[in-house]
């Protein structure tokens, strides 16, 4: 992830605490709000303290893990809610909470403005939202507690420098025609396999189509298992955490795809030994003679008398 390259001088003696273990890693919100919050989460990961970025009271807000199976809150001003942009506010708040131990409670580091004049405002209130003073107060109050996986390194840069969101790449262009735009080539491959399945007019032509995605050595789905796979592969190449989670998750993927194709391995088989039903007949919507009417009777005439 390109938030880990930050400050890389700093950390690259030590390796980071890994990355959060959710899906949402994944996701680009996640990832830019990671990105912003990288000068707070990266000196605290070369720690050995491991972070992750979630939504607070009214702003998102930095959790840090610590050892004793308490943890801190790094968050802007949440009553009333900062205006300012995520990772950037007008100062931090930074406090200590067990989740079993609702006594424990301790202010670490206070750095929000106040908009009371009558309150006494905590000496670091002068630093408002700087990065590295916040740090060095978690430094050293972790350090008392023994709470500090690994101490700051001697050799460390004395100031952290806020995290620029990474501008994304520049597009590139992708072949298409003017009227459909990009082309997907496979996609495409794909989906003319999928129409000549609707359009097959027995069993035995769809088990046909069904052997060039379940074969188990040359299918679709064994070689999507293999893309994945080296996909995983060429992740790892980065020598990141985030390269390496990533490898992880394409690796599962590439398990769950093969697995897929050993659950359908008789299916070519299964489909083949249907029986395909003849379509009966279809009756005409109106008769193409209208019967005609039995001639209607006439009534005989009364006899007449005669005098």
């Amino acid at each position: 992830m390109a938030a880990d390259e930050v400050n890389a001088t700093d950390t690259r003696a030590v390796p980071l605490a890994p990355l959060p273990d959710h899906r949402d890693v994944n996701m680009p919100w996640w990832q830019e709000l990671w990105c912003r919050h990288a000068h707070i989460t990266t000196p605290l990961r070369a720690r050995g303290l491991p972070c992750d970025i979630e939504f607070g009271l009214s702003a998102y807000i930095v959790r840090v893990s610590l050892p004793d199976d308490s943890h801190l809150l790094i968050s802007p001003p949440q009553e009333p809610p900062s205006r300012r942009p995520p990772g950037d506010p007008e100062g931090w708040i930074a406090t200590r909470e067990h989740p079993d131990d609702q006594t424990l409670f301790e202010v670490l580091y206070d750095s929000a403005p106040s908009d009371d004049p009558r309150a006494r405002q905590r000496p670091e209130a002068r630093h408002g939202g700087s990065a590295q003073p916040l740090i060095d107060a978690i430094d050293h109050r972790l350090a008392q507690l023994g709470l500090l996986p690994h101490p700051a390194l001697p050799h460390e840069s004395p100031h952290v420098h806020r995290a620029q969101p990474t501008p994304p790449p520049p597009a590139r262009a992708i072949p298409g025609t003017p009227d459909r735009g990009p082309v997907y080539v496979y996609g495409d491959a794909l989906r003319a396999l999928t129409d000549r399945l609707n359009g097959a007019e027995s069993h035995a032509d769809a088990a046909a189509l069904l052997h060039q995605i379940l074969e188990p050595t040359d299918g679709l789905l064994a070689q999507l298992g293999d893309f994945f796979e080296a996909a995983g592969e060429k992740a790892k190449e980065a020598g990141e955490d985030d390269g390496f989670d990533l490898s992880y998750d394409l690796a599962d993927a590439a398990a769950e795809i093969r697995s897929l194709g050993e659950v359908l391995h008789v299916a070519e088989d299964r489909m083949r030994d249907l029986t395909s039903l003849a379509p009966a007949p279809r009756l005409p919507s109106t008769p193409t003679r209208a019967p005609s009417l039995p001639p209607r009777a006439l009534r005989s005439a009364p006899p007449r008398h005669t005098r």
